[in-house]
């Protein structure tokens, strides 16, 4: 397997600007890494809010997340500008991969990068369901690559 490097802004398709906290730093002067995971849930729920595909409070379907990780290369602390990127690697049926990267503000690099799994569930069972029309549009612009499913 060989060893990740990081990757271009050309590698994605949405960025959101987000300004860093104090809180953000931990006891070693850099971003915890659980933090990292917190601005990629709000750089892909930040899109499909302005995106009209979801209503935080009413939507009938809602994406949980089964799978994650992340990668990281240099170091972000406060008070860092850092912009989150977001592309979709993988569109399927009821489920989405999103490929994400945390830059530090006008950086050509990623300081780390990541992805996430959404299964899109009913609310309030559970239960898979195939993604509305709505949040695939929302989420056709993002795809990078072959990552349609045809199922």
């Amino acid at each position: 397997m060989s060893r990740p490097t990081p990757r271009p802004r050309s590698d994605f398709r949405h960025f959101l600007p987000i300004d860093t906290r104090w809180m953000d730093n931990d006891v070693y002067g850099h971003v915890n890494n659980v933090t990292y995971y917190s601005y990629f849930d709000t750089a892909v729920n930040r899109y499909l809010v302005d995106a009209g595909a979801l209503d935080i409070a009413n939507s009938e379907v809602i994406g949980l997340v089964v799978e994650t990780g992340c990668q990281y290369f240099s170091s972000i602390a406060f008070p860092d500008r850092i912009e989150a990127a977001v592309c979709v690697a993988r569109l399927g049926n009821s489920s989405v991969r999103y490929e994400l990267g945390i830059f530090r503000e006008g950086e050509p690099l990623t300081a780390a990068h990541g992805h996430f799994v959404h299964v899109y569930v009913d609310r309030q069972s559970r239960r898979p369901v195939s993604l509305p029309a709505a949040l695939r549009r929302a989420l056709e612009p993002l795809v990078s690559g072959d990552g349609q499913e045809t199922r």
